[in-house]
């Protein structure tokens, strides 16, 4: 699946609201006015659509201690790497992460926090 496509499907998923789920996108979300924005995201580990899909997660899969932040991914916590935090301001509002695995592990390539409301 090419990377635009991947992160035109959590614009998808974003415009629904819909609960932590796989981005997949069949080009429908082409002309989203968020397309660039999501395109443009990077991490100290590249772009965040480049090779990775992005889930919303929900406020349970995910915290904060004195600035560190841990996602839960495939019922794993993950420790988030400084490096993997987006510090752009949240246009969605939403705690999203774009995951990759390393021998089998989940690790975290992006991790945008939301509102933790």
């Amino acid at each position: 699946m090419k990377p635009a496509r991947q992160c035109a499907a959590v614009l998808l998923g974003l415009a629904v609201l819909t609960h932590a789920a796989v981005a997949r996108d069949d080009g429908r979300f082409a002309n989203s006015p968020l397309k660039p924005w999501f395109e443009s995201l990077r991490s100290e580990f590249g772009l965040c659509c480049s090779d990775a899909d992005g889930y919303v997660i929900a406020d349970v899969d995910w915290e904060s201690d004195r600035g560190r932040y841990r996602v839960r991914i495939d019922d794993e916590w993950v420790v988030v790497p400084d490096g993997a935090v987006i510090t752009v301001p949240n246009k969605i509002g939403r705690t999203m992460v774009w995951k990759h695995y390393i021998d089998g592990h989940p690790r975290v390539r992006c991790f945008m926090p939301g509102s933790m409301t």
